[in-house]
């Protein structure tokens, strides 16, 4: 009964830390959504994205991939990176709608 109760503590605490999103990135993005930023301002200080889509109802959906931190083993040991998908969607009048992340 012990180890049962210690092993669903360890999973909710590692399931808890883990669910957690990217406030850094949160932080960039949402003032960016709410001053309607435009793809120029994008591509001037973010880059070119790695994909472009265009969307159903006009517009267009943006795509960029960044490496954000990562983990290394024992030392001499492989760097794994987390690598961060971030989408961005922009209106008919290129304007930022939407925004989401992944992997950050």
């Amino acid at each position: 009964m012990i180890r049962y109760s210690t092993l669903m503590l360890v999973c909710a605490l590692t399931f808890t830390a883990c669910g957690g999103g990217n406030p850094y990135l949160e932080a960039s993005l949402k003032p960016a959504e709410l001053q309607g930023k435009d793809k120029a301002w994008f591509e001037h200080n973010w880059g070119t994205p790695d994909g472009k889509a265009p969307r159903f109802f006009g517009g267009e959906t943006w795509t960029y991939y960044r490496i954000a931190g990562g983990k290394s083993g024992l030392p001499l040991f492989n760097f794994s990176p987390n690598q961060c998908q971030i989408t961005l969607t922009f209106d008919k009048e290129d304007r930022l709608a939407d925004y989401t992340y992944s992997g950050c």
